[in-house]
């Protein structure tokens, strides 16, 4: 996007993180993730062409999914049926005439006067930061995405004829502080006063109001027609094409137009053309598009691979069982290995894997499907327990690609037998975890020692007994854990709905519930954590029942933070409430569980930076390009206080480093933690003044070593845990406004007096180990044991 001015706009305080939001906000409200709108005023007059609009808005760009506000004053039902089907997140308000009676001059029954005060209520909208308004009588060309990243004031294209002063109205964007009572106030004595220009109605009033001070954009996000006079062709470039004037294509069109009214009847399809059109769109489409018009598509059609493409949206989004029922509403030919493989893919997680297994052996075949459909077939082997096969299905998958990250991964993890128990049975504690292998999460690969650390000091072998929650828990499973003395289950973050899908829980452990109810050890669940994102959610029916038999059967409940005792409670009934308590993560006390701890004598100076890229769209929203170069702002300021340097938890954290350089020119040193044993990753954090982190343990492990922390939010647990320690100033969304003075602000006070920062550190450990010991005592009641 190209602006020519920028004007001035009015101030507004930014969001800067959870401060002074409770435990029981909304993950957007945790995570200050924007939320942005589209809107538009409809009526039964302009509705073929906001049918037109809106087949427009996802041909053109179909990766764009964000809620559509239909304000209207009387839609017929058919009508409002035909917008939702057009569109998944379409919300309906009805408007009040009443608004507008003080200044509408006797012509409310003139539907372009009607529309036009009626888009003035686009103002009181209060549920959005951003909103986008719209008019019926557009038509999108071209890639709106620049507009949804704007984030300052309100936002339009001067008029053509008018002077560059005056906005046309036909298209605004919108931020929050334009969405108050105090400029829905200016608005409403401008219309009262008949301060404007008549003819101008909505533009006049916000023209009047606004004098010229609003974010110019380029003329492409709202050509309008006029310009075209004389049948000149649409330039390529055009992103919105605006028919102003009286004569609409739906209703004849006018002479001298006719190249413009072309590029409008491309998008007058019927529902089996316009779905059919979205289908055939290559990669990029919109999880909630896709499903919504290739469904009926695929009902239509029985088209195997438009199903296909529906089903992987549904796998990508966590919706498994639709993604098998779609499948399995079309005839996939032997020969379709790809739609094969997917169905394979949804079938194993929902732990349907004899069923699974036919279907990838069948992708097998295909050469381009074959190391995919290969690597599933060896995680289903290696699920049942069953090291051989998954190491010949592995090596399979590599003779076809070596390269394959994923099948590389299993060979190498089943390449060497596993180990004959050690220790005698009866004094062992079996531990539920996720164990992590070489080059995995740093964090997960520290986090089932340091659980373990909180009950006895020999970590090995000798006392522990190791169930990695993703393999199933079968009868020879519950065999080995009953002649345990007890079962530990953590930590970090198991209900998440989507790391290692299956259909016996809906969680990380693959555990039955009638396997579940048969373990007579006492279970304790020790600081997991319920971890979904801003935007994702559990199959609802498994996970809940899963979740009431766990808690039922438990000794002990722990959760890690106070946000995940809200979640899991408001999924259980009354009387089970009080069995869910409060275990911080384990590395959040390192200091006071690693025998022999002593806190470094000298630190170096640097500072160490922590990005996450897994579920990107979900951290970020539209604002990674925002929250980029707020970084580069933030490492040049720190630059001049300490080293900064990137510390990459997993192989994709090293992303940010990249991309600084890339697209700033800011070059950051890497450490790669993830190839680190736990030794080094504590004291790699014990050594370093500051860490800012955007995983999770990127800020529990170095505040476990006595380390100050600031934490980039794109997660609601991040708040969780500043607000568990009293300390919700150490957070800044990602999606700040001004993120990079912000951070560099907090950061600097933090390292200017470094030596008050750590005491801060101490003194809120000091608190959580508290409440760790007070767990301790009834856990070894639990156990029958004495004081380690």
């Amino acid at each position: 996007m190209t602006s020519t001015t920028v004007a001035t706009t009015q101030a507004v305080t930014p969001a800067t993180g959870p401060t002074a939001r409770s435990v029981g906000a909304s993950a957007n409200a945790l995570t200050g993730k924007r939320r942005i709108a589209f809107a538009s005023f409809v009526d039964e007059n302009y509705l073929p062409g906001f049918l037109v609009l809106l087949r427009s808005l996802a041909l053109s760009n179909p990766g764009l999914c964000e809620d559509f506000i239909v304000l209207h004053d009387d839609l017929k039902p058919s009508s409002v049926a035909r917008i939702r089907a057009l569109h998944p997140r379409v919300e309906l308000r009805r408007v009040d005439a009443a608004h507008y009676d003080a200044y509408a001059k006797g012509d409310q029954d003139n539907y372009l006067v009607r529309k036009a005060y009626f888009i003035l209520d686009v103002f009181r909208i209060r549920d959005y930061d951003t909103v986008i308004t719209l008019d019926t009588d557009m038509v999108v060309l071209g890639d709106l995405g620049e507009l949804l990243k704007l984030r300052e004031g309100l936002a339009a294209v001067p008029q053509f004829f008018y002077g560059q002063h005056k906005l046309n109205s036909g298209l605004l964007v919108i931020q929050r502080e334009y969405l108050s009572d105090e400029f829905c106030a200016r608005i409403d004595a401008t219309g009262r006063s008949g301060a404007y220009e008549l003819d101008k109605h909505d533009q006049g009033i916000l023209n009047a109001v606004l004098d010229g001070d609003f974010v110019q954009l380029d003329a492409r996000y709202n050509f309008v027609k006029r310009r075209l006079s004389g049948d000149l062709p649409v330039p390529d470039d055009t992103a919105i094409l605006h028919f102003t004037g009286r004569h609409k294509p739906w209703q004849g069109g006018e002479a001298g137009y006719g190249k413009a009214e072309e590029r409008w009847r491309e998008f007058e399809l019927s529902d089996a053309q316009f779905h059919a059109a979205y289908l055939a769109q290559g990669k990029g489409a919109h999880h909630d598009l896709l499903v919504h018009f290739g469904t009926p598509h695929v009902r239509r059609t029985g088209d195997v691979e438009s199903a296909r493409k529906v089903a992987a949206a549904h796998i990508a989004a966590g919706e498994y069982q639709e993604a098998v029922d779609v499948l399995e509403s079309v005839r996939i030919p032997l020969d379709s290995a790809w739609p094969h493989e997917v169905l394979g893919h949804a079938l194993m997680s929902v732990s349907r894997y004899d069923e699974a297994r036919a279907q990838l052996l069948l992708a097998t075949g295909a050469p381009n499907r074959a190391a995919t459909a290969f690597g599933r077939l060896a995680q289903i082997a290696w699920i049942h327990g069953d090291d051989e096969a998954a190491q010949r299905y592995a090596l399979d998958g590599l003779r076809v690609d070596p390269t394959h990250r994923a099948n590389r991964l299993m060979q190498r993890r089943t390449e060497t037998p596993q180990a004959p128990p050690e220790g005698v049975a009866a004094e062992q504690l079996a531990h539920v975890a996720f164990y992590m292998e070489r080059q995995g999460n740093a964090g997960d690969k520290l986090l089932p020692e340091t659980v373990r650390l909180a009950f006895d000091a020999d970590t090995g072998p000798r006392t522990w007994h190791s169930v990695h929650a993703h393999r199933l828990f079968d009868e020879a499973a519950l065999e080995r854990v009953n002649a345990r003395r007890g079962l530990v289950i953590g930590g970090g973050g198991l209900f998440i709905p989507d790391t290692a899908p299956n259909g016996n829980s809906a969680w990380q452990w693959n555990v039955p519930d009638a396997l579940l109810n048969r373990i007579d050890v006492p279970v304790m669940v020790y600081a997991v954590g319920f971890n979904a994102f801003d935007g994702q959610s559990y199959r609802a029916g498994r996970f809940n029942t899963a979740l009431r038999t766990l808690v039922e059967r438990a000794s002990f409940f722990g959760l890690r933070n106070h946000g995940s005792i809200e979640k899991v409670r408001s999924l259980l009934p009354a009387e089970l409430h009080d069995k869910v308590r409060f275990q911080p993560c384990p590395t959040t006390v390192t200091r006071q569980l690693v025998d022999g701890w002593t806190d470094p004598p000298h630190r170096e100076n640097t500072v160490l930076v922590n990005a996450a890229y897994d579920r990107a769209g979900l951290r970020f929203g539209h604002d990674y390009g925002h929250f980029l170069a707020e970084m580069a702002k933030a490492v040049r300021a720190l630059g001049a206080h300490a080293e900064v340097k990137c510390v990459a938890h997993s192989l994709d954290d090293e992303k940010i480093a990249f991309d600084l350089r890339r697209e700033h020119g800011v070059s950051l040193p890497v450490i790669p933690m993830y190839d680190f044993g736990n030794d080094a990753i504590r004291d790699t954090y014990a050594r370093t003044k500051l860490v800012i982190g955007m995983r999770g343990h990127a800020g529990m492990i170095p505040f476990g070593c006595g380390t100050p922390i600031i934490s980039l939010i794109s997660h609601p647990k991040m708040a969780y845990f500043l607000a568990d320690i009293d300390r919700p100033e150490w957070g800044i969304s990602v999606h700040d406004k001004n993120l990079g003075a912000v951070l560099t602000e907090r950061a600097v006070g933090l390292l200017d007096d470094h030596a008050a920062s750590v005491a801060d550190v101490h003194g809120r450990q000091q608190e959580l180990w508290k409440v760790t010991e007070a767990n301790a005592a009834d856990l070894r009641v639990i156990l029958g044991r004495p004081a380690r």
